[in-house]
């Protein structure tokens, strides 16, 4: 498992938001543009970055797709108290 990684997501108020955006993405739209537009988290304005985080940062949900899922597959939609996440690693170390 990585020591750590940096991640993007795309936060959105219902699970439909979020499956709607994966069609957009299946379609080759960039993820970085989706947040830009959609995301209703702050870190959308950076294209959905949240840059580097260890296990324990997040809520346990978000930190379990993290920490598990495929760096530069797209995951989600992944439900917090926050919303429906779809969620990128970019990096692991």
């Amino acid at each position: 498992m990585a020591k750590s990684v940096r991640a993007s997501h795309i936060l959105v108020n219902s699970e439909g938001d979020a499956n709607k955006l994966i069609a957009r993405l299946d379609k080759g739209e960039k993820f970085e543009d989706l947040a830009k537009r959609f995301s209703k988290c702050p870190s959308g304005k950076k294209g959905g970055d949240l840059g580097w985080f260890r296990p324990g940062d997040m809520v346990p949900e978000f930190d379990q797709a993290a920490f598990s899922a495929e760096k530069g597959k797209v995951v989600g939609p992944i439900k917090t108290q926050f919303g429906f996440h779809l969620l990128i690693v970019t990096d692991q170390k």
